[in-house]
């Protein structure tokens, strides 16, 4: 719903900024530095006196995404099982297995889950230079939840509406436990894991907000809070015990040995005592997705399951992408796309002598490992010396069947001009930035609603935009003079 509360001429933007600060819910992140150092009630981000603003072009541009990586998310689903029996090529599934124990592989080959996609999706979309939009990650395990919603409440209390209106996240996600379980009113348990500790306040926060909305009955917990009986899962509720109807699962495959009871919460889903969001697909998490997509012997799969315009949509989306993959090439073959000195690419050791102005690539993990998430193993190519350039090359090649690493086009994103509380000064400035807009989608049925966005603001020095005190977070706003 539209916010009801109305802008107050009188406050200034130094006000609007104290507001927020003083009004947001506390606690929403783990550690605070800097000024707030010690303040239980502070953020470790720094806060804006109205949200980041949008051009109409561009929200409805985030509006009309959701549904082309809700068909990529079941595009790839029924490559990677087409892969498997055989109806596709086998690198498919090879590429996605890489890493794996066999353990994961056969639960996410399970006819229980075989049709399963994530329900909420969440890309990390940079707005270029050049004014495209590029998505540089998918991310379907994500934070950032309980920051929108909370801020969302705040900024309306102050008059502004947002994207996806300011309670979006709360009812986006009721309505997609909603679709999962069949249930006007569905008991929902956020579980986190001690690997995701960090999502604990904000969660926390969710939670709590979908309980007071009446749409759903709502915990979050550890997993050892969670209890198995013969029929059902069942947690504790400020209602009392109920059956656990939506499991939303906020812990990564990579990390479940170290995750109490997860067996008996697979169990569970296994046997549809509880429906779990997202699936136990690894496959889905990998960004060698992206790979895959820009794959030229995929093209006629990728086009049957997609159709020619939302496949042309989402090759202009997703960064061209390899998989640093160290076999060796027959001798008429080339790396289709990687080019040095106008010449096509045969070995990955033809990129070492590439200048720092040459070198427009990211290195990352592709998924399954502790390092494949946030900003964590992520290596900007023109950052680095020759020598760090070159080992990470070959670490990635080295790592190939453990931990999978991709190359991927570097993107600058546009500079943006975002006006900040500075707290130490008792002012409001301005940060010359770069922004990162991560919109949130809630699948119920086929629609994919974009329920919210967060904006990440970060020095323009900066090469890799991701949460830090340095950074402003904020809910976005449509705007005639947004970007």
């Amino acid at each position: 719903m539209p916010c009801s509360a109305k802008l107050r001429p009188q406050d200034t933007e130094l006000d609007r900024a104290h507001y927020v600060r003083e009004h947001l819910a506390p606690n929403l992140f783990r550690s605070v530095a800097g000024p707030d150092a010690g303040d239980t009630n502070a953020v470790a981000w720094r806060l804006s006196p109205e949200p980041f603003p949008l051009a109409p072009s561009t929200v409805a541009a985030l509006q009309s995404l959701g549904g082309d990586l809700l068909k990529l998310y079941r595009a790839a689903n029924r490559l990677y099982f087409m892969s498997v029996r055989g109806t596709a090529p086998d690198f498919v599934h090879q590429y996605l297995e890489f890493g794996k124990p066999e353990s994961i592989v056969r639960l996410q080959r399970q006819n229980r889950f075989k049709s399963e996609v994530p329900s909420l999706i969440r890309p990390d979309i940079i707005l270029t230079e050049g004014g495209a939009m590029i998505a540089s990650e998918l991310d379907s395990v994500p934070g950032g939840m309980g920051f929108v919603g909370a801020m969302g409440e705040t900024y309306c209390e102050l008059g502004f509406d947002q994207v996806g209106e300011f309670d979006g996240m709360v009812r986006g996600f009721a309505r997609m436990a909603q679709s999962l379980s069949g249930k006007e009113l569905p008991t929902i348990a956020i579980v986190i894991s001690a690997e995701s500790e960090d999502y604990r306040p904000e969660m926390t926060w969710l939670a709590g907000a979908l309980q007071r909305s009446g749409l759903a009955q709502a915990v979050a917990l550890a997993p050892d809070e969670v209890f198995f009986t013969e029929e059902a899962l069942v947690v504790d509720t400020p209602s009392g015990r109920r059956t656990v109807d939506v499991l939303y699962r906020n812990f990564e495959l990579f990390d479940l040995l170290n995750v109490p009871k997860a067996e008996l919460m697979l169990y569970a889903a296994r046997h549809k005592r509880v429906a779990m969001t997202p699936p136990p697909k690894s496959f889905l998490e990998e960004k060698l997705i992206f790979a895959l997509l820009h794959n030229g012997a995929l093209e006629s799969q990728w086009l049957a399951e997609l159709g020619a315009q939302t496949f042309d949509r989402l090759l202009k989306l997703f960064p061209q992408t390899w998989i640093l993959d160290p076999r060796p090439l027959p001798p008429q073959a080339v790396i289709a796309g990687l080019t040095v000195d106008r010449k096509s690419v045969r070995t990955w050791q033809q990129l070492y002598g590439l200048s720092k102005s040459e070198r427009q690539y990211v290195v990352k993990p592709s998924g399954f490992s502790p390092l494949a998430w946030g900003s964590r193993g992520v290596y900007v190519a023109n950052d680095l010396t020759k020598d760090e350039w070159m080992a990470v090359i070959d670490g990635g090649l080295h790592t190939f069947e453990k931990t999978p690493q991709i190359l991927q086009r570097y993107h600058k994103a546009r500079r943006v001009q975002v006006r900040y509380l500075d707290v130490a000064a008792n002012d409001v400035k301005e940060l010359d930035g770069r922004v990162r807009l991560c919109p949130y989608y809630f699948v119920a049925g086929d629609e994919a609603m974009l329920s919210g966005v967060l904006a990440t603001v970060v020095p323009a020095n900066k090469r890799l935009i991701h949460g830090m005190t340095d950074a402003i977070m904020a809910p976005c706003m449509e705007s005639p003079q947004g970007y």
